[in-house]
């Protein structure tokens, strides 16, 4: 038995708009964000999930209220939370490089492994509590790329280099799979 993970990225936010990384602040749907939400929300019709998850930051929340605009029952994690980039939270995207701080914390932040070990802790509370369910998570860059790393098998290195963002390459939700 195992537990079946769509993940979701948050809609475009006023900060990526201007280049920013947001980090932990809680940051603002843009209006571009706010259609991509209502856009998801119409390319999943149909799909079902048991539970729906999302990180507490405002823009996750407001991304998963729009996609799942049905429910009333969506869960704000703070395990599912985008990486503490510390004293570079809301700097410009080209100051937060995450090749430098897999092991290395942020300045006054977290490194990439301490986003790994919260999102591990979330995995297992999932293995415990919900065995065999379908779950949605609305979340942020850091935890879907721990999600690589757990449930794939890839280094961190690999998984921020093959990183759909780098691409390009959005799709409507990334499939995971907690054994």
């Amino acid at each position: 038995m195992a537990v079946r993970i769509t993940y979701f990225v948050h809609g475009t936010t006023t900060d990526n708009e201007k280049g920013i990384s947001t980090g932990q602040a809680h940051g603002e749907l843009s209006e571009l964000g706010i259609r991509q939400s209502k856009e998801l929300s119409e390319k999943i019709k149909g799909k079902n999930f048991d539970l729906v998850f999302c990180s507490d930051l405002k823009r996750a929340i407001e991304s998963a209220k729009l996609v799942f605009k049905d429910r009333n029952d969506i869960i704000a994690d703070k395990r599912l939370r985008e990486c503490d980039y510390g004293d570079l939270q809301q700097s410009s995207e080209h100051e937060v490089v995450y090749e430098e701080h897999i092991d290395i914390p942020f300045p006054n932040g977290e490194s990439l492994k301490d986003v790994e070990n919260r999102i591990s802790d979330f995995l297992l509370f999932l293995k415990k509590k919900y065995e065999d369910k379908n779950i949605a998570i609305v979340a942020h860059k850091a935890p879907q790329l721990a999600l690589e790393v757990l449930t794939k098998g890839k280094t961190w290195e690999q998984a921020i280099s093959c990183d759909w963002r780098k691409k390009k390459a959005w799709q409507p939700g990334w499939e995971y799979l907690v054994e």
